[in-house]
């Protein structure tokens, strides 16, 4: 998708995302979350949306969110100020595949139902690492094309719709395994039917 495109349709969907698409994706957010809340330290949630991980974090979780829609951010930051987050959650405005942030940054970096909605992922994925902290995690939620079977066909039916719905249906794991410095650390389908995958990957202690 290119960036235009997705601010588009998340200016759309954001008056009504939490509903949507955010009720679909609640158990991929909730077990990133989960896992994440175990680690604590200094975490980068990269497309954090309207914000519905943000009250789920451990209060010793520190936790910046970046989005490129404005929109969506907004409604982030009424939940932030709603719930008195403010003292460890910090939002920022920001295109992924071109972080502020200086090399190591992060101890953990969460990728919820994201990678198949930006454009040039390879990219996000690159930045991803780089911010990350030798040893660190990233943390991802997403759907992945599916090779065989009838979810395959219709994946492969929806993916010209990318633009519309806001996600690539046809989105292939490869995609985000292509980044040397990172390596799988555990990989699992979710409930319901297996449509959405948690997927760890860490970085390479000797990488800066």
């Amino acid at each position: 998708m290119e960036i235009k495109a997705v601010e588009t349709s998340y200016a759309r969907w954001a008056p009504v995302y939490d509903r949507t698409f955010g009720a679909l994706t609640d158990i991929g957010r909730r077990n990133a979350v989960d896992f994440i809340n175990k680690r604590q330290g200094h975490v980068l949630e990269v497309g954090v949306g309207t914000g519905l991980s943000l009250p789920h974090y451990a209060p010793e979780v520190r936790v910046t969110g970046v989005d490129f829609s404005a929109e969506m951010l907004a409604k982030a930051q009424q939940k932030v100020k709603r719930l008195n987050l403010e003292s460890r959650i910090n939002l920022e405005r920001m295109d992924a595949r071109a972080l502020t942030f200086a090399d190591a940054t992060f101890d953990t970096v969460a990728a919820m139902h994201v990678l198949s909605v930006v454009p040039e992922p390879e990219k996000v994925m690159s930045e991803i690492a780089r911010v990350l902290k030798p040893g660190g995690k990233v943390v991802i939620t997403n759907h992945f094309a599916r090779t065989t079977g009838v979810m395959a066909g219709v994946e492969k039916v929806a993916a010209p719709l990318a633009n519309l719905i806001g996600w690539h249906s046809d989105f292939r794991i490869e995609t985000v395994l292509q980044e040397p410095s990172l390596h799988p650390a555990d990989q699992r389908r979710l409930p319901p039917l297996g449509l959405m995958t948690f997927l760890v990957l860490q970085k390479n202690a000797g990488m800066s």
